[in-house]
């Protein structure tokens, strides 16, 4: 699996960027806002769909270490993540973005479970990058609609 870096400037590119993290996992201590910088970064261990396919799926299913950025973030809300367990490990399934104030909007971030993150984001600007190797998984991540 090569190296992923993506950014994303529009929804589209956003909804390419989800696809990218469906089923990523990570700890809620490693989700950070800094608001001086209008900056949320977050670290994530990501399925590779793309490898999960076709001919390379002959060769296992792989996992890798990658970050995830936010910029021109006015402000973060969560809602069923509780920050005082910074080692509680949360299941990314989507991220949804909805317009307001064109190109201003709220990206949200759908958790397994029911846990959400609002980031009210001046305009869409975000990088998907991985950090390091890819990692051998024995298991594909599953949905109950055969997903």
């Amino acid at each position: 699996m090569s190296e992923l870096k993506l950014l994303a400037l529009d929804v589209e590119d956003l909804q390419v960027v989800s696809a990218h993290l469906q089923d990523a996992v990570g700890r809620v201590g490693d989700i950070v806002f800094d608001g001086p910088a209008r900056r949320l970064v977050m670290v994530l261990n990501r399925f590779d769909w793309d490898g999960a396919e076709g001919e390379r799926k002959k060769r296992g299913f792989e996992r890798r270490q990658c970050g995830l950025r936010f910029d021109k973030v006015k402000s973060v809300r969560s809602m069923g993540l509780d920050r005082s367990k910074p080692g509680e490990v949360v299941s990314l399934l989507a991220i949804g973005f909805e317009e307001r104030e064109a190109p201003s909007g709220m990206v949200t971030l759908f958790f397994s479970g029911g846990p959400q993150m609002a980031i009210d984001v001046e305009c869409i600007e975000a990088e998907l990058r991985d950090l390091g190797a890819a990692w051998k998984t024995d298991s594909k991540p599953e949905h109950p609609d055969g997903g």
